[in-house]
C-alpha cells in the first residue's frame, strides 16, 4: 500500500511538473505570444518598471500561410511580461516592419490577391493594435516592395523609412529587440 501511494504521488508530481511546462498565452494577446512562466527566476523584474520595446521585423517564413514568427515576438513579450506581474499599461510597444515582412502587413483582399490566401498575420496585428502597439511600415520598403500603405491593415502608420523610425523610437528611450 505505502509503495502504490508512492509510487502515484511520484507520477502526480511528474505530471504536475509536465504539465507546467506548457506554454501558456494571454493574458495581453490571447491567441498568440505563448511563454513559460518561470517562478523560480532568480534575477527578479521590476514590476514597477515601465518597458519600452521597439520590434525590427524584417523578416517573413517563405510559405505565405503560417504566422510570422518575428511579429509574434511582440505578443511573447507583452505576454511574458504581463503574466510576470508588469501592468500592461506599463509595456510600451513598437513594431518597425521593413524588407520581406513588408507584405505581411496587407489587408485581407491584397494578400489574398497576391498569395492566394488570407494573412495569417492579421488577427495577430490587430490584436498587438488593440494592445496599444504601434505598427510602423517603412516607406521605402513600401516603394521598394510595392506595398501602398492604402493597402494594408487598417492603423498602420507609415514612416519614411526603417532607419528613421528604429532612430526616433530609439530616441524616445525604447529598447530595440531584433530577433
Amino acid at each position: 500500500m505505502k509503495l502504490n501511494l508512492l509510487l502515484y504521488t511520484n507520477l502526480l508530481c511528474t505530471l504536475t511538473l509536465l504539465q507546467a511546462q506548457d506554454p501558456m498565452t494571454g493574458p495581453v494577446i490571447t491567441d498568440y505570444g505563448a511563454v513559460w512562466d518561470v517562478p523560480q527566476a532568480t534575477d527578479k523584474i521590476d514590476t514597477s518598471a515601465t518597458f519600452k520595446a521597439v520590434f525590427d521585423v524584417m523578416n517573413s517564413p517563405e510559405d505565405k500561410t503560417q504566422v510570422n514568427p518575428w511579429i509574434e515576438t511582440a505578443a511573447r513579450f507583452l505576454n511574458m511580461h504581463a503574466r510576470a506581474g508588469v501592468d500592461p499599461g506599463q509595456l510600451q510597444v513598437a513594431l518597425i516592419v521593413h524588407n520581406n515582412a513588408s507584405t505581411d502587413l496587407l489587408d485581407n483582399p491584397h494578400y489574398m490577391e497576391r498569395f492566394g490566401t488570407n494573412n495569417p498575420n492579421l488577427p495577430l496585428i490587430k490584436a498587438l493594435m488593440k494592445s496599444g502597439a504601434q505598427v510602423v511600415f517603412c516607406g521605402q520598403s513600401s516603394m521598394a516592395r510595392k506595398v501602398p500603405v492604402e493597402q494594408t491593415i487598417e492603423g498602420v502608420q507609415l514612416s519614411l523609412s526603417a532607419m528613421t523610425a528604429l532612430i526616433q523610437f530609439q530616441n524616445q528611450d525604447y529598447r530595440l529587440i531584433k530577433f
